[in-house]
């Protein structure tokens, strides 16, 4: 390292810590990323299936307003397309399809109606200990409240008894309020990256090069008025500053000398990640075009939301994923049974070709220790630290970044970026004249 050149050292090689360190590193900080797995990415992965495509098995999407993950896809020459829709996704109940207008849903349309108007106030304080699922048992109609459900658990991952209706809102309000969430064509799944995002992950860590070190768990951060002192089980590493993008929960498992602020060891402790499980199945063609839309809302259990994110030219992707407890109990089967189970009922709507995929790709993140879960940390019920937007003033020379902290699009891919753009300029400002204010160009 060139002693000469003030050393930040970031934890976690995701995509918020490792744009903040392309940008401290372009200002001529000498930067060092520090990540426990054996690979980069963080919540964004993305694999080569046997059909030669790409496919994120991580988080994926673009939405029509996330201008900064655009930007970064050009400048990084990835190509984007947009998502396959025909607007409403066909919902599914006993194995057979429900009209979305069809009386059994309009309550469901109706409390959604209802919870937007309640997060556009921003006055949903009072809820903070009510649970979403106390509030689902309140809909009207068994159809209704599993519809409603299933959205939710898609949504947020989260365990609906252990999640509150002012998170809940508070969310909605950050990520662009619920038909932006709900929506694929102008919303929040408009469009993806052939390539995948993990590719997008995988080139910023190529530019720094020897920078990123896997395999290095944190362990503990002692700060002093002077710089950082990081410890990993094999290395002691001194820095200017520090920079910790990994989850909050994820992040408590490391030690600080002294002690966090209260308000930041909160966070850590009242929060949790999401369950999630995600799968893609990849065929030779999107053969279920012809018969109408591949977009699904299944609510038979387990409960999932089934996506068309087949690139241009094909083959075809068939996207699933599976949120919550039901998420977890995916566990329990070998991958042979979880394919059966998540592609037989499809066949009824999909065609019978849906049961052969040339290629099945899975993950469960609830079960990845080093990210902890996805697509978020979620607070518990009757806490406040973990309500967004969550605080991420710096303890000393330590300084906080990830998807959480970030005040547009906490949650996605977006807000990953702006929290590590944000997280830089902090670090910069801090550093003053011992490097450059602003990277060659900006």
């Amino acid at each position: 390292m060139d002693q000469t050149q003030p050393t930040v050292l970031v934890v976690g090689a995701g995509l918020s810590g490792l744009v903040a360190a392309r940008e401290l590193q372009r200002r001529g900080a000498d930067v060092v990323v520090l990540e426990s797995a054996e690979r980069v990415g963080g919540r964004a992965m993305a694999v080569t299936t046997a059909l030669g495509s790409r496919v994120d098995l991580g988080g994926q999407w673009i939405g029509s307003d996330h201008h900064r993950i655009t930007a970064l896809a050009e400048e990084l020459g990835l190509d984007t397309y947009p998502m396959h829709s025909k607007g409403l996704p066909r919902l599914v109940s006993g194995g057979r399809e429900v009209r979305a207008v069809s009386p059994s849903v309009l309550p469901a349309a109706l409390a959604l109606a209802g919870l937007e108007v309640l997060t556009r106030t921003g006055a949903t304080g009072r809820w903070n200990d009510a649970t979403v699922d106390a509030w689902l048992r309140r809909v009207p109609g068994r159809t209704a409240r599993r519809l409603l459900e299933v959205i939710a658990l898609i949504s947020w991952t989260a365990d609906l008894d252990r999640f509150s209706v002012h998170a809940m809102s508070e969310l909605v309000r950050r990520q662009g309020g619920l038909r932006t969430i709900l929506s694929t064509t102008n919303g929040a799944q408009d469009s993806l990256l052939v390539e995948g995002a993990g590719t997008l992950v995988e080139r910023l860590a190529a530019e720094l090069g020897s920078r990123v070190l896997t395999g290095q768990r944190v362990i503990a951060i002692a700060r002093d008025d002077d710089g950082v002192t990081v410890h990993t089980a094999s290395r002691e590493l001194r820095g200017a500053r520090a920079i910790v993008t990994v989850p909050p929960p994820v992040a408590g498992r490391i030690e600080h000398h002294p002690p966090l602020p209260p308000e930041r060891a909160a966070l850590e402790r009242d929060t949790s990640m999401g369950s999630v499980y995600k799968a893609i199945a990849v065929y030779d063609r999107p053969f279920w075009r012809e018969r109408g839309s591949g977009e699904l809302l299944v609510l038979d259990d387990p409960g999932r939301a089934v996506f068309d994110t087949t690139p241009p030219g094909g083959p075809g992707h068939l996207c699933t994923l599976v949120g919550g407890p039901e998420a977890r109990a995916l566990d329990d089967l070998d991958p042979a049974e979880r394919r059966r189970t998540l592609l037989g009922p499809l066949v009824a709507h999909l065609g019978p070709a849906v049961l052969e995929p040339a290629d099945w790709q899975e993950k469960a993140w609830h079960r990845d220790e080093h990210a902890g879960g996805g697509y978020v940390a979620l607070p518990a019920p009757g806490t406040t630290a973990g309500i967004p937007p969550v605080s991420h003033l710096p303890a000393g020379t330590v300084h906080w970044a990830g998807s959480e902290t970030a005040e547009d699009h906490p949650g996605y891919l977006e807000g990953a970026i702006d929290a590590g753009e944000r997280a830089a300029r902090e670090v910069a400002a801090a550093l003053g004249d011992r490097i450059s204010p602003d990277p060659p160009g900006g």
